[in-house]
């Protein structure tokens, strides 16, 4: 399959289009060294820079690699699947056992670090969630998430916070259809309320031991349920 010249735009894209065919095609096996800029950037009708920025998207992508004074290499034929896509197909059961040791983590150390603003942006999540009470699931399940994200971003790190972020869209509906096949709400509809405001008020108090506690305890419960279901 030949390269080929590219139209004018967008160039990056289009090289890295063409690249990565020619990688998962198999016209350029595992360990294969690829042609160099030069000879790429002259096949493709680009420049050195639009070479190198396709080829810095293909290592990206797991596909290439370069090694110092010898080139760029291909390494796998298939690219490297994203953490996001490795979440939505992941067991919700399997998530959300990794969501409890980073966010028992977190809450130690809400705990520890938490500002006057963080108080106030947990306390309002907290209202925020018994107000949903009054909702159907997926709002409900929503200001939940909501009140355990205000937990983990009084971590202070940023870090923590991104991975929160990246767990919520695989467990949501996963907790939606537990709420609703169990029935967890019918005759409470602020269900769990007890076990979040003890976390709120552990994490204003700056109980480090209490907060991890009543958190983990509250995880486990709800990972109960989801197995149940």
């Amino acid at each position: 399959m030949p390269l080929g010249t590219l139209r004018p735009s967008p160039l990056v894209e289009q090289a890295t289009e063409h690249l990565r065919e020619q990688i998962t095609g198999g016209h350029w096996p595992v360990g294969t060294k690829l042609p160099g800029e030069n000879a790429l950037a002259a096949t493709l009708g680009v420049g050195r820079s639009t070479v190198r920025e396709a080829l810095r998207a293909l290592a990206g992508a797991g596909l290439v690699q370069a090694r110092q004074g010898s080139g760029v290499f291909v390494v796998a034929t298939e690219p490297a699947e994203d953490w996001s896509a490795r979440l939505r197909r992941a067991a919700v059961t399997d998530v959300y056992e990794v969501r409890m040791m980073v966010e028992v983590q977190a809450a130690r150390l809400a705990a520890a670090r938490r500002t006057d603003a963080d108080v106030t942006a947990l306390a309002a999540a907290l209202d925020a969630r018994r107000a949903a009470g009054r909702g159907d699931d997926a709002a409900f399940v929503d200001a939940d998430i909501a009140l355990h994200a205000a937990v983990v971003a009084a971590a202070g790190n940023p870090v923590l916070t991104d991975l929160f972020a990246e767990f919520a869209p695989a467990l949501r509906q996963g907790l939606i259809d537990v709420v609703d096949l169990l029935a967890l709400r019918e005759n409470d509809p602020d269900h769990g309320d007890e076990a979040h405001a003890a976390l709120v008020d552990a994490i204003t108090r700056g109980d480090v031991d209490e907060a991890s506690a009543v958190l983990e305890a509250e995880l486990q419960q709800t990972l109960a349920y989801l197995h149940r279901a």
